[in-house]
C-alpha cells in the first residue's frame, strides 16, 4: 500500500516538474522571460508558445491532463520532424534530445493520466 503512495508521490512530481519546465519554454517565446526571445510574430512560434505554456501549467496542475498532454505530445513529436531532423536522425546528433523526451513523456501522462495528486481527481471528487 505504501509503495502505491510512493509511486504516486513521484508521478506527480515527474508530472508536475515536466509540465513546469514545458511552460518555461512557453514563457521564452510568449513574454521573453528567462533569457528567452518573444516570438508572437511567428506564426508557428506564437502557436509553440501557447501550446507550451498553457499545455504545461495544465499538465503541471494536473487539469485537462490528458488532452494537454496529448496536444503537448504531438507540439514536440511536430518539432522534432520539421526542425531537428533536418540536420540529422539521431537526436544527440540534431540537438532534439529534449523534443524527444517531451514527445514521450507526455505520450505517456495521456495513458497514465493525471494521478492522484491532481486537479482533474480533485474536481471529479467534487461531483
Amino acid at each position: 500500500m505504501t509503495s502505491t503512495l510512493y509511486q504516486d508521490v513521484a508521478y506527480s512530481f515527474m508530472r508536475f516538474f515536466a509540465g513546469g519546465l514545458f511552460a518555461f519554454h512557453g514563457a521564452q517565446k510568449l513574454f521573453g522571460l528567462f533569457g528567452g526571445k518573444v516570438m508572437t510574430g511567428v506564426p508557428k512560434m506564437l502557436a509553440a508558445g501557447i501550446i507550451e505554456f498553457a499545455g504545461g501549467l495544465l499538465i503541471a496542475l494536473g487539469l485537462f491532463t490528458a488532452v494537454a498532454a496529448f496536444i503537448a505530445s504531438g507540439e514536440m513529436a511536430v518539432a522534432y520532424f520539421t526542425v531537428h531532423i533536418k540536420t540529422a536522425f539521431w537526436p544527440i546528433l540534431n540537438g532534439g534530445e529534449l523534443a524527444v523526451l517531451y514527445c514521450f513523456v507526455f505520450f505517456y501522462i495521456v495513458w497514465r493520466g493525471s494521478g492522484r495528486f491532481s486537479l482533474d481527481r480533485l474536481v471529479r471528487r467534487k461531483k
